[in-house]
């Protein structure tokens, strides 16, 4: 991963924390989610406890269906 920096204006520094702080997110996520066009961070996956093993996994994002094991099959039927 590259670092990058750039020069602002002590006020422009200002509001780009303030700012961050207010999304609830770091100075440097909050620059690549502005410099990329995202409207938001990714979201973080929540962990939940599967309801049939009982142990810890990630819990499907928005939108997305739960991998279930007759899926992971397909996918691997398909693999050569």
């Amino acid at each position: 991963m590259q670092t990058m920096s750039f020069k602002v204006h002590d006020d422009d520094a200002r509001l780009i924390r303030s700012l961050a702080k207010q999304a609830r997110t770091s100075l440097s996520e909050y620059l690549r989610c502005r410099a990329t066009g995202m409207t938001q961070p990714p979201a973080v996956p929540q962990r939940v406890k599967c309801p049939f093993t009982g142990a810890m996994i990630f819990s499907p994002s928005a939108g997305q269906v739960p991998l279930t094991t007759a899926a992971v099959r397909e996918m691997l039927a398909e693999f050569p």
